[in-house]
Order: structure tokens, then sequence, then C-alpha cells
């Protein structure tokens, strides 16, 4: 074994990179929501800073394999780290899937204020897995718990899909304003 008190210090130094990494990745927005960023968003799968700390590898899981703004994410993403860093990986990890359990608790509290009405149960749960076979997803969105707007429960669905392919529009059936809802996925 090594040095207790140099192993700590290692130990130390790395929980302090990896920190400064996730901090420039909380002010990375996502393009289609801006009041998230990729961090609430949960898109992060993790971050690696090099030996030397000149270097960091980010890896990311789009909310979904089709998203066109997973491009524009990436492009973000690399900018804001290239203020820290030379060299600046990204790798796109597809699997498993994003799922919306992987929002924050401030990604979530972000959407409602925003007028987003957040998705409002566990993918989980509505996707259980059944002998061996996942279900196909998004057959079940789910339902907002309340309108974002009045916070009346009473909403109705308008379509499947909203302002992008990840939310549906809503209605509230008190105040008849419509938003989006961010599926269950």
């Amino acid at each position: 074994m090594g040095d207790p008190a140099a192993v700590e210090a290692a130990v130390e130094e790395a929980v302090a990179a990896a920190a400064r990494v996730w901090r420039i990745l909380e002010g990375v927005a996502d393009p289609e929501i801006p009041v998230l960023s990729v961090v609430d968003l949960g898109i992060v799968r993790a971050v690696e800073e090099s030996e030397d700390r000149r270097g960091v590898t980010v890896t990311l899981t789009p909310t979904y394999s089709g998203c066109p703004a997973t491009e524009v994410i990436e492009r973000d993403v690399r900018q804001a780290l290239a203020t820290a860093y030379d060299d600046v990986e990204i790798r796109v990890q597809l699997s498993p899937a994003w799922t919306t359990d992987w929002l924050s608790q401030a990604g979530r509290d972000k959407l409602l204020g925003y007028g987003i009405a957040p998705p409002n149960g566990s993918a989980v749960a509505q996707h259980p897995q059944r002998d061996g076979r996942k279900p196909l997803p998004l057959l079940d969105i789910g339902a907002p718990a309340h309108c974002p707007q009045c916070g009346s429960r009473e909403v109705e669905e308008i379509a499947g899909f909203g302002s992008t392919p990840c939310k549906a529009l809503w209605r509230c059936v008190i105040c008849r304003e419509p938003f989006d809802y961010f599926k269950v996925h």
C-alpha cells in the first residue's frame, strides 16, 4: 500500500477535479428548455479529468437517440469545458437509455417554474420489465399532477406531442391555459 496521507490527498484532488467539471456543466443550458442545465436534465453520465488535469472526458446520454438537440448540447459542453481544459472529449452513451427518473429535483422545480409540468411518476414504475422483455416506451405517459399555471388538478390531454417529442400538450380545465407536460419515459 502507499502512504495513507498521499492516498487521501490523491482522493481529495480527484474529488475536487470532478467537482470543478460538474460546476462548469451546471452552467450549460439545455437548448430546448433553457432553464435546465445538462446536469439538471440528468444527461451527464460521467466526468473524468486526465492525470495532468489538462483534459477532461464527459459521457452524455441524450434524452432519446434521435434528439435533435444532441449536437448542440455536445458543442455547448465542449465550449464550456474548453475554458478550463486544453483537451475535451465528449462520449455519447445510449445504453442504458435516459429516463425521466434522472431529472434532478431542482430540474423538476425549474420546469414547473417555467410553465412545463414535470413528469409525474417514475419511468420504472410505468414501464416495468415483464418476462425479461422491456415494453415499448411511452405507452403510458402518465398525467401531470396539476396545472403549472394555476395548480388545478383538473387537466386534459390535447395532443400526445407538444413543442418537442419529449413533451405532450395538455390544457387546464379551470384556467383553460395550454401547457407542455414533460412525458415520463
